[in-house]
């Protein structure tokens, strides 16, 4: 009977046993999500550090030996969001993963009031040390791409500056004489007209010929207006 009972009990565990051996092991995954992590967070500024969720023990998943770990389209490269980990075995299946990446670094700050309308300069910043991926995406840590523009609305002392809050410098004003140059496949042809328009770099500027005529072109850093034929 002592036999009998054993083996009624060991066939009752086989299919546990089974079971238990069909699930994915979390370990590999995280493995494979950290090793993909270092690559892809390599030029970040700063320092990164980062944390991987979860994954169920009690998952249902086929095992996998081969990995394909992606990020969601549209997503930024730090800051909490999920990874999608594909298995590229006969399982076949799909995950999302949390993550959390941190970028610890320095960012630009206001070292004074600056006014709206005012010309950023060097001592008008200043940085200051933070967790990136909890700041605004757009938030600046070069000081080259502040300098030389200009405040788009008044920012106080202190404040992170993000590239919504300036603007380029006006290279085109209303009024004045500008060079336009017109290109082509194999031609360039240069004249003269008076701008009609106030324009950035990159801008769309019009300008009235010395003929009359109105063209539009694109404001360049030099004061030029390019028209592309």
């Amino acid at each position: 009977m002592r036999i009998l009972a054993r083996l009624v009990v060991s066939c009752l565990l086989s299919p546990l046993v089974s079971l238990a051996s069909a699930q994915q092991d979390p370990a590999p995954v995280k493995k494979a999500i950290d090793a993909w992590l270092k690559v892809q967070t390599q030029g970040l500024p700063g320092q990164v550090s980062w944390e991987i969720g979860g994954i169920d023990p009690g998952n249902q998943l086929a095992p996998c030996g081969q990995f394909d770990i992606s990020r969601p389209p549209g997503t930024r490269a730090w800051g909490r969001g999920h990874v999608i980990v594909r298995c590229l075995g006969e399982a076949g299946w799909r995950v999302y993963v949390p993550v959390h990446v941190r970028v610890k670094g320095d960012y630009l700050i206001a070292a004074r009031p600056i006014a709206q309308g005012q010309t950023i300069a060097a001592d008008d910043l200043g940085t200051q040390t933070g967790d990136l991926s909890e700041l605004p995406p757009n938030i600046l840590t070069d000081a080259t791409l502040a300098i030389g523009k200009t405040a788009s609305s008044a920012i106080p002392a202190g404040r992170p500056l993000r590239a919504d809050l300036l603007k380029s410098p006006l290279v085109i004003r209303q009024g004045q004489t500008v060079k336009v140059v017109s290109r082509g496949p194999g031609f360039a042809v240069a004249n003269e007209g008076r701008a009609i328009t106030n324009a950035r770099e990159g801008e769309v500027a019009q300008v009235r010929l010395g003929n009359g005529q109105v063209v539009s072109g694109t404001a360049r850093a030099d004061g030029s207006v390019e028209v592309a034929y």
